[in-house]
């Protein structure tokens, strides 16, 4: 500010760009975020240096347009869904690779219920490393929702049981456990961001339509209302399936 800059331009290049970003935006700059595609082709032959020098004359003659770039509770909101969205892929890593150990072991499981991480597939794995083998008794464990006889829960669990892929099954049990903990604990930091907000819609002003409330949460979707908060703080109705 004391050599009279006021403006400062600067490319996107990965995640390192934000640190900077963030310091210079505080210390009162203008900061104009530039798309590298924006500033390529320098003349000359290419360097860091002349990279920069190309970019602030660009800059000088209005030539950059900066890239969007949302308010700071928005783009802390977006951490905590990028986060989110990695935890569950990971829960899905480790029921694909519990699927893998059952399929080596001909425990034909998947065939009779929809989704082994589910409360009857859930159960049925912990008993399987807990030391259960029979497959009468691991048939008792299924829910009275599921399709499938006890009939024919057992007969898919007619395999070759396996002590390593037992053990496979039981680590990625464990870090399965983990992730959604962890997912727990984000769902919590989510919401507390949410209900921190400034709220767009009041009341019951513009309320989304019956059939979005009330429903229960399915899949790896958060435990709170995440749609209706959604729309309390941005006044629109985003329309995910939550």
């Amino acid at each position: 500010m004391k050599c009279g800059i006021k403006t400062v331009a600067m490319e996107s290049t990965g995640v390192y760009w934000i640190a900077l970003f963030e310091v210079l935006e505080s210390r009162g700059f203008q900061v104009c975020v530039v798309n590298a595609r924006q500033a390529k082709n320098p003349p000359g032959r290419k360097t860091d240096v002349k990279d920069c020098q190309w970019l602030q004359q660009l800059h000088t003659y209005g030539l950059l347009t900066a890239s969007f770039r949302p308010q700071a509770e928005i783009m802390v909101l977006g951490r905590y869904l990028r986060h989110r969205e990695t935890l569950v892929e990971e829960t899905a890593n480790c029921i694909q690779r519990i699927q893998k150990a059952l399929t080596e072991m001909n425990l034909q499981l998947a065939n009779v219920i929809s989704d082994i991480s589910g409360s009857t597939g859930l159960r049925i794995l912990h008993a399987i490393v807990e030391g259960e083998r029979d497959p009468q008794r691991l048939a008792t464990l299924r829910d009275w929702r599921i399709k499938a006889t006890p009939e024919e829960v057992a007969n898919s669990l007619l395999g070759n049981w396996r002590d390593e892929l037992i053990f496979v099954v039981e680590e990625n049990l464990a870090l399965y456990g983990v992730y959604q903990t962890k997912i727990e604990r984000c769902d919590q930091r989510i919401e507390q961001h949410l209900k921190s907000m400034p709220a767009q819609i009041e009341g019951d002003e513009n309320p989304l339509p019956k059939s979005h409330k009330g429903k229960r949460p399915h899949g790896n979707a958060p435990a709170f209302d995440l749609r209706s908060e959604l729309y309390r703080v941005t006044g629109t109705d985003i329309g995910w399936k939550m």
